[in-house]
């Protein structure tokens, strides 16, 4: 549709404003919820291909990083946010961070501890790039090709992290799998009132909440699926990954209606975080109207789409 057609069909009392479809979901309840599913899937689906099937972690690492490449050329490729996408990304980070954290750990021998400094230093260096680039900092709000490549980045570091994390609580210190998951529980449950109570910045939350989902996931899992000699309820890595599996789908779908029932607020065309120049988007442009007068927040939510 050309600009002229365009502005014909606009009220003379409303203005255009371009527009970014959003490729990544709100942070909410929903989103905690599936974020510990497919972390636990992450988990036990990694444990499944490694030790159960006898694939071993180094050819294990090797098949989920490929699978995870592929989904994620695909989610950089959507135009708007797809959940089946999103979550497929999410458990694939989890699962190859697993297989790759136990091969630095349990076969290259550097220990639990080891690997959790070795990735801790590798998340505060993506970290450190990420604020250095200029990109957004806000999760809900990355609409640009370089910041959602940062945030995948992280999230693989976090995942792995937090598989580390995990067995150094329940192993190293002798934890357990129930005592762990506890503890991990009380820690998030302090996050609650920080972010509502406080005003410690929410992005620093948000990650310390994320990187810790991940040793909740793994020791849930691995309290599901482990021997009961060894703490566990003995449910076996594969019945244990079948349901979780299927929470997950089930999940998806639920998460998938709802968006088609309320979409997700638009997002304005992205800007340079410190010199405030325009950036290369990364999903689908629209253009909608606004009436002259009204804020824009207050109507980004029900927008009239033109193009």
């Amino acid at each position: 549709m050309s600009a002229h057609t365009a502005n014909s069909e606009m009220p003379v009392s409303a203005t255009p404003v371009r527009m970014v479809v959003r490729k990544l979901p709100l942070v909410t309840v929903l989103f905690w919820i599936l974020k510990v599913v497919a972390t636990t899937l992450g988990e036990t689906g990694g444990d499944l291909l490694a030790q159960t099937l006898h694939v071993g972690y180094l050819h294990s690492t090797v098949i989920f990083f490929g699978l995870l490449v592929v989904a994620l050329v695909v989610q950089l490729r959507a135009r708007r946010f797809r959940p089946a996408i999103f979550w497929t990304v999410i458990a694939l980070t989890s699962t190859a961070g697993t297989t790759l954290s136990d091969l630095m750990n349990r076969t290259g021998g550097i220990g639990y501890t080891g690997g959790a400094v070795l990735l801790s230093t590798g998340l505060a260096i993506v970290f450190l790039a990420w604020w250095r680039s200029g990109q957004t900092l806000d999760v809900e709000n990355i609409a640009t090709f370089r910041g959602e490549m940062l945030y995948w980045v992280a999230i693989l570091f976090s995942n792995s992290l937090g598989t580390s994390s995990g067995d150094f609580l329940s192993d190293s210190l002798g934890f357990g799998f129930g005592t762990s998951a506890l503890v991990l529980s009380v820690v998030m449950g302090v996050l609650l009132p920080l972010h509502y109570l406080t005003r410690v910045n929410g992005m620093v939350l948000f990650w310390i909440a994320f990187v810790l989902t991940r040793p909740l996931g793994a020791t849930v899992g691995d309290y599901l699926s482990k021997p009961l000699d060894h703490g566990g309820l003995a449910w076996g890595t594969m019945w244990t990954s079948a349901a979780l599996l299927a929470a997950l789908v089930a999940l998806v779908a639920y998460q998938t209606a709802a968006d088609r029932r309320h979409p997700l607020q638009l997002l304005p065309e992205p800007r340079h975080r410190r010199t405030g120049k325009p950036q290369r988007l990364n999903g689908e442009l629209v253009t909608v109207t606004v009436p002259v007068g009204n804020s824009l927040e207050k109507d980004l939510g029900f927008p009239r789409i033109v193009r």
